[in-house]
């Protein structure tokens, strides 16, 4: 290491060569890869139940007020499939596998699905899955420290939309 405690281009350049069958996972990578793959795996399962719960109740909206909501509802869903994206593809970089087996979604997914049936039940059980995510990609961004920066970024960017989402059903919670 030089003076600025960073790796000298020599070492950077005889490192780069060794392990290169890992790709993007280099000897410098922290974290405990298969725990990171995991949580990542638990939170896009979060995603993808999180997308079909609120396209069921995009769909399912009805009354004088579902108008508003139905459109947060899909705007929701959208973002949340990008999301689901976001992490499946992390999971790829990582040398891991993303888990989409629809037998296996609801078991690993933090959040629940329950369909509500009425307007102001689907908002609030989106407002709590919402909360759900919230907290527990709050625990995961706090567990990956400095150890994976690029995951930990991209929960960063996920939570804080997250939280964009649980204030927007908290307003029309509130509203209804």
């Amino acid at each position: 290491m030089t003076e600025a405690n960073l790796t000298d281009v020599a070492t950077l350049r005889q490192r780069a060569r060794q392990n290169v069958e890992n790709g993007a996972v280099t000897e410098g990578y922290d974290a405990d890869r298969e725990e990171i793959i995991r949580l990542l795996n638990a939170s896009l399962a979060t995603e993808l139940v999180c997308v079909l719960r609120y396209k069921r109740h995009y769909f399912m909206a009805s009354g004088i007020k579902a108008s508003v909501a139905a459109a947060e509802f899909l705007e929701h869903a959208t973002q949340e499939a990008e999301h689901a994206d976001k992490l499946a593809e992390r999971i790829v970089q990582l040398g891991g596998e993303p888990e989409f087996n629809p037998d296996l979604l609801s078991k690993n997914s933090h959040a629940q699905y329950v369909a509500g049936n009425s307007l102001k039940e689907m908002v609030y059980e989106d407002l709590v899955a919402e909360r759900i995510a919230v907290d527990s990609y709050r625990e995961i961004i706090q567990y990956i420290g400095d150890k994976d920066p690029t995951t930990r970024r991209i929960f960063e960017e996920i939570l804080a939309q997250e939280e964009e989402h649980a204030d927007d059903m908290a307003d029309i919670l509130e509203s209804l």
